[in-house]
């Protein structure tokens, strides 16, 4: 196999990935193409697309391509959705015989037929689940208190307020499912609940990065108000 350098696509056009994405389907001699098969003769990463187009079937649809996968109905958001319930049920990360009902939405099958294997399906979920994270200012990296970041903070918006899913799955994961204010969890009290918050307020110039985010329970974040976490 001969050693070549992929062509960098930071600046290339919606238009031009998608036209690789046709590329490589005919390529293969199918009206369709899944993402493995793609990052074997693909001119750009996978995660390019997810980022650009929000899923691997938005862009197989606005390239004109059908859907891939074990059943076409089943979307890939649909495939890390599950995992990222799986995983919250376990407070860890799921195995490959934990993919079963009733715990589990799908069986292993349409992973394996999407991904080739389970490992590379939660490889793809990480790469989902990091692909909405704002890039973190430098004047913010490894910052972690709420002084310091209050002092640091820029006048310019760089985020939205609000927190997404991926974003909250992410800290919750950090956390380890477990409330950072008092330690309690659901994995072992039925009744608590997580909530994922500013550190440091929106209201007073938080930005909602992942380093100014936390988890605490329902009655440690409902009683917070206002105030800074130290």
């Amino acid at each position: 196999m001969k050693f070549e350098l992929k062509e960098w696509v930071g600046g290339v056009s919606d238009e031009k990935l998608l036209d690789d994405l046709r590329r490589c389907a005919k390529v293969n001699g199918r009206d369709t193409i899944t993402r493995t098969e793609y990052e074997e003769i693909g001119k750009a990463h996978p995660i390019t697309f997810y980022r650009r187009f929000g899923s691997w079937c938005t862009a197989l649809r606005l390239a004109g391509l059908q859907p891939t996968g074990w059943k076409r109905g089943i979307t890939d958001e649909e495939l890390f959705e599950n995992i990222k319930l799986l995983w919250i049920s376990l407070g860890r990360q799921p195995s490959l015989s934990e993919v079963k009902k009733p715990i589990s939405q799908f069986a292993v099958k349409p992973y394996q037929s999407r991904f080739g294997t389970w490992t590379k399906a939660l490889r793809a979920f990480v790469e989902w689940v990091n692909s909405d994270s704002p890039e973190e200012s430098p004047q913010l990296a490894g910052s972690k208190t709420a002084d310091s970041i209050v002092r640091r903070v820029s006048t310019k918006r760089r985020t939205r307020r609000e927190i997404s899913e991926r974003q909250r799955f992410r800290i919750l994961v950090r956390d380890g499912f477990h409330c950072s204010a008092c330690g309690a969890s659901p994995l072992t009290q039925r009744d608590i609940e997580l909530h994922v918050d500013h550190i440091v307020p929106w209201s007073q110039g938080g930005e909602t990065t992942d380093d100014n985010l936390e988890t605490k329970c329902k009655r440690c974040n409902l009683g917070k108000g206002n105030a800074f976490s130290v």
